[in-house]
């Protein structure tokens, strides 16, 4: 297990990309609206694009959207034998009122994390009283990492500095927001929903943004797994194939949630969740996607989409520069 700590340096022209990105994250999803917000749809994005990178890029990233000075915490655990990839990202404003929560998601190099993310053993995850069944890679690189997560979690609920705990914020948590790209989005709803337990944090997450999400647990879905699908928000490329990916553990995995998918140049709230590919069991999921997959009516899927990076032009809001400082 590794953790890092930092502080972020000051920012510089023509940055930040948001004046006011602090106040925009404390307004969004702070009553009952449960609908996507563009700003934490692009802020979760960026941040879970560069959880692919190193502490100090994700620094420097969150510092040029408009955290100056912020908190930023590394974690991460790896055991090739055991396919445990993970790694997470905890961001703190500088002023401690908001923490965005992002985790690493698969890696292309590692062929390790490719694996992992192909067991589909069938995990039981327990919800109070109720059991949710989940995949079972998924579930174990979110356990490898929990523990250290919440502690920091915790640190920031007591309004203490995630770069120094001996030092204090000005204000405790007021809200968390929770994300990830591709296996970091499966992570990220596995972790929030095992939040639930832990009532104080629980009660400060506002909501999840994943990106290219795959699927992670099966049904039947607990009431308390349908409660918190109002707090999540899975956003699709219209010809991403990991999110159509199909799966079993006993029974079918399912999409839950509230999901959007780009086509013809806008995101659009889907009626129905993704359809999932038929009849390819036979060949693993990562050969599915890198040699793209044409499903017989309906349209060929390729691993292009899947990049974050094409999931961050997508969400930039018209006008907004981007992490370069241009607004190509």
């Amino acid at each position: 297990m590794t953790l890092k700590r930092m502080m972020a340096g000051p920012c510089e022209s023509p940055f930040p990309v948001y004046e006011d990105l602090v106040e925009r994250l404390l307004r969004a999803h702070a009553s009952a609206d449960l609908e996507r917000d563009p700003t934490v749809a692009h802020v979760t994005a960026m941040c879970s694009g560069y959880a692919y990178a190193d502490i100090g890029t994700m620094a420097d990233i969150v510092t040029r959207l408009g955290f100056d000075g912020h908190a930023c915490v590394r974690i991460a655990q790896s055991v090739d034998a055991m396919f445990v990839y993970s790694t997470a990202y905890l961001v703190q404003s500088r002023c401690g009122r908001v923490v965005i929560l992002c985790y690493r998601g698969t890696e292309a190099s590692n062929l390790g994390n490719w694996l992992g993310d192909a067991d589909v053993g069938s995990d039981s995850m327990l919800l109070g009283e109720e059991r949710l069944r989940v995949h079972s890679g998924f579930y174990r690189n979110v356990r490898a990492t929990r523990w250290d997560v919440i502690r920091e979690l915790n640190l920031a609920l007591e309004g203490k500095s995630l770069a120094d705990p001996k030092t204090r914020v000005d204000h405790p948590m007021e809200a968390l927001y929770v994300t990830g790209h591709s296996l970091g989005g499966a992570m990220a709803v596995l972790l929030s929903l095992s939040l639930m337990e832990n009532k104080p944090i629980a009660e400060k997450l506002r909501a999840v943004y994943t990106f290219g999400q795959p699927l992670v647990a099966g049904e039947p879905l607990p009431a308390s797994v349908q409660h918190f699908a109002r707090k999540l928000h899975r956003h699709i490329m219209a010809h991403d194939p990991i999110p159509a990916l199909p799966a079993r553990i006993g029974g079918p995995l399912v999409h839950f949630g509230r999901e959007y998918r780009h086509i013809d140049g806008r995101w659009t709230r889907a009626e129905a969740p993704v359809i999932q590919m038929k009849n390819i069991h036979a060949l693993p999921p990562a050969v599915l996607a890198l040699i793209g997959v044409t499903v017989p009516g309906r349209r060929r899927y390729t691993l292009v989409e899947h990049g974050p990076h094409l999931y961050l032009s997508a969400l930039r809001p018209e006008g907004r520069i981007t992490e370069y400082g241009d607004r190509s």
